[in-house]
């Protein structure tokens, strides 16, 4: 599995971004894929989660109701949509993808290369 993240930026507090993860290879159908992310000298943290096949989503308390998770899975693309956004969500961003819909990001087996995601205030 292949993952290729896109769509970090600079934005304002309050605005919102859209990023995505194009993904490629064989049985990815099977996985579950997230999202997560670090912050400058934070350690990497959950975001959210979804079963590819059932669409079952997953979000961290700090992103609840202000992102959603999704994925178009005739184009292989899963996508984070974030609303609202604060400068605390300053981080790069990763998708990921593993077997369960988990928040630890052990059970994740690929990983993308990270997009770059900066609120400004």
């Amino acid at each position: 599995v292949q993952l290729q993240a896109s769509g970090g930026g600079l934005v304002q507090t309050g605005g919102s971004l859209r990023l995505s993860c194009k993904a490629s290879g064989r049985a990815f159908s099977s996985y579950a894929m997230g999202w997560f992310r670090q912050a400058p000298e934070k350690v990497r943290e959950f975001v959210a989660a979804i079963t590819w096949k059932g669409g079952v989503d997953n979000y961290a308390d700090s992103v609840k109701g202000r992102a959603t998770i999704s994925r178009d899975t005739a184009k292989n693309i899963l996508y984070l949509q974030m609303d609202n956004l604060k400068p605390e969500d300053t981080a790069v961003y990763y998708c990921a993808a593993g077997s369960l819909n988990s928040e630890y990001e052990a059970l994740y087996d690929h990983w993308g290369q990270g997009t770059l995601v900066t609120v400004s205030s």
